[in-house]
């Protein structure tokens, strides 16, 4: 059967996911500072990836694949952000990624997939995104990295998302002009959906992504590329 480990699932897309998995029949370890959404059937290891100085979890196996969906949605002026800012995103969104994919590699079966969520502002400027948009666009020049340096073994790849209707992003959609406003910004009209995303990471831990490594996929309604009159 196949084991995947999803790291920070307890919520919006990586609970999605977990889902998403488990009706495929198949085995989940998750990691996550909670559990209480998980469905059941997951194993669970609560831990903290960022709490530097803490040890991660030992867990028994191998697995075919790997997804860290911790991330943070830090918008403020450039003027107003701390160098502590930056640090607790950069902790969040691409260090704890890179702790958990080399502490963990080890135990990734031959032809397993490590997916990575990233985010469009990585590659697209938007105003009060400083602080988050640089720790992405490290979190998508390590994935580059290391699938060049795991090839052909493993396949690293990465899912860039734009604003989707998760617990964590509810303050930017808490009124119903807010949900209006960022719907319009995008070429199809609505916002994402966690199953939107984490219907795009299934199909990259899957075998029928077996040739693809080294992306970086936007799954964005549009964001990114298009610019309709």
């Amino acid at each position: 059967m196949s084991h995947y480990l999803l790291v920070g699932a307890n919520s919006g897309i990586g609970l999605e996911l977990s889902r998403n998995i488990l009706k495929e029949g198949k085995q989940i370890s998750v990691i996550s500072r909670t559990g209480d959404q998980l469905p059941d059937g997951v194993n669970f290891y609560p831990a903290d990836v960022c709490q530097w100085g803490t040890e991660l979890p030992v867990l028994d196996g191998d697995f075919n694949g790997l997804v860290y969906c911790p991330g943070s949605i830090n918008l403020r002026p450039f003027q107003q952000l701390t160098l502590q800012d930056f640090q607790n995103d950069l902790d969040i969104n691409f260090l704890g990624a890179v702790r958990v994919v080399q502490h963990y590699l080890p135990q990734m079966k031959p032809g397993a997939s490590i997916v990575l969520i990233s985010s469009v502002a990585a590659r697209q400027g938007f105003s009060f995104h400083a602080s988050i948009s640089g720790a992405k666009a490290a979190l998508e020049g390590f994935a580059l990295a290391i699938a060049a340096e795991l090839a052909p073994n493993i396949r690293v790849n990465v899912v860039a998302p734009s604003l989707t209707d998760t617990p964590g992003a509810q303050h930017l959609l808490n009124t119903g002009a807010k949900r209006e406003s960022s719907a319009k910004r995008h070429p199809l009209h609505r916002i994402g959906a966690p199953e939107d995303v984490a219907s795009a990471i299934a199909f990259l831990l899957s075998e029928r992504s077996s040739w693809i490594t080294g992306q970086v996929i936007g799954v964005d309604g549009g964001l990114s590329s298009l610019r309709p009159l």
